[in-house]
């Protein structure tokens, strides 16, 4: 990904393009989306089950044909 001289090398760049006066709009707004998203992941994490499906439970899926060894890396 990105380094950190990168990273401020990039900030800088949008502070001098959209001046002093727009980085506490932007710096709200970045706040704001990082807390929706961090809700709606905490909302999806409560959402799926933990584990493995229980013993006896239906699992739809395709049955694969498989050597009787596995390839050695």
């Amino acid at each position: 990904m990105f380094g950190l001289s990168e990273l401020a090398l990039i900030l800088l760049v949008v502070v001098v393009v959209l001046g002093i006066k727009k980085l506490p709009e932007l710096t709200r707004s970045a706040g704001k989306a990082a807390r929706i998203f961090k809700s709606e992941a905490k909302a999806l994490k409560e959402q799926e089950p933990a584990g493995p499906p229980p013993s006896g439970a239906v699992v739809e899926g395709a049955v694969l044909q498989r050597d009787d060894e596995p390839p050695r890396v």
